[in-house]
């Protein structure tokens, strides 16, 4: 293995946050920014990231609430995928990354777009990983967050089953997997996951985040027009048994965008803990096409 495709664990001091990242890959490589979801950190990419290397720079951020970045409390930081992305994009600018990919997963998902449809011309491609853009992939599992935010009275939200618990990060790994996959996901991920996520005052910034989810679906209707309009090159992974988002949200991508690439795989919400091989080859091979159909990094 080359000394640049071995991961790197940094930290550096984002507006007087501490921002945890994964990086791998050379500088002058076409950049790949892997956003993670609730309830995980970039330890989700830790597979990926060296076969990812061979062809991009990689670059992997804890979110702010997340992993081994900075979890200010409710009263320091505003918690709203808006003010993430505002974090991420001074990150990118002070580690010096312009254009990108970008990867969209759950959580991850409302962050990248708020980049994408701010600075589309620096989007240099999508890739969509069981995350939600559309109304297709919201389910009747949805009806009560949607009732909350309609609503956010304090019945509604003790309707609301819980899930930020151990029980509830574990159910992001498990929950509707078959057993046939279920014994190849490691459980120190959703151990790590909570003991991450149980910092004091972090259940509240999860909730916010929650809260706030909701302003990432009234954007559906703007993000169909930044697909429609911008034509970003985009690839879709998808775990067919996801609890949350249904499987008919792939389709949601196909009635806008022109250059898609769709792969399904029996696998759940958390695609890359059993699947990462299959999707590294799938993602590099992305990234290649791409890069050299539009000369961005020179030849790969």
């Amino acid at each position: 293995m080359q000394a640049t495709s071995k991961p790197r664990h940094r930290s550096i001091d984002v507006d007087g946050l501490e921002i945890f990242y994964r990086e791998a890959g050379a500088r002058d490589l076409p950049c790949v920014l892997l956003l993670h979801g609730f309830p995980s950190s970039s330890h989700s990419f830790r597979q990926v990231l060296s076969p990812l290397a061979e062809v991009s720079r990689v670059v992997a951020p804890d979110l702010p609430g997340f992993g081994f970045s900075a979890a200010p409390g409710v009263d320091e930081y505003d918690y709203t995928f808006a003010n993430l992305a505002d974090t991420i994009e001074a990150f990118l600018d002070q580690i010096g990354v312009d254009e990108f990919f970008v990867y969209l997963h759950d959580f991850g998902a409302p962050v990248g777009y708020y980049l994408a449809t701010r600075y589309p011309e620096r989007v240099l491609g999508l890739i969509v990983q069981n995350g939600n853009a559309h109304e297709d992939g919201l389910g009747s599992q949805w009806d009560g967050a949607k009732a909350y935010w309609a609503d956010p009275s304090e019945a509604n939200r003790a309707r609301l089953p819980e899930w930020l618990n151990f029980e509830g990060v574990r159910d992001e790994y498990v929950s509707g997997v078959p057993e046939r996959v279920r014994v190849h996901q490691p459980p120190e991920s959703w151990h790590l996951d909570w003991e991450r996520m149980s910092r004091p005052g972090n259940l509240e910034a999860q909730f916010r985040l929650f809260r706030d989810y909701a302003n990432h679906v009234a954007r559906f209707g703007e993000l169909a027009d930044y697909h429609r309009t911008h034509q970003p090159p985009c690839l879709v992974l998808w775990g067919r048994h996801d609890a949350y988002f249904d499987l008919p949200e792939i389709m949601g991508y196909a009635r806008t965008l022109d250059r898609l690439e769709m792969h399904v795989y029996d696998a759940g919400h958390m695609l890359l803990e059993t699947h990462s091989a299959e999707c590294a080859a799938v993602m590099g091979a992305f990234v290649r096409d791409v890069s050299t159909a539009t000369g961005v990094g020179g030849p790969l």
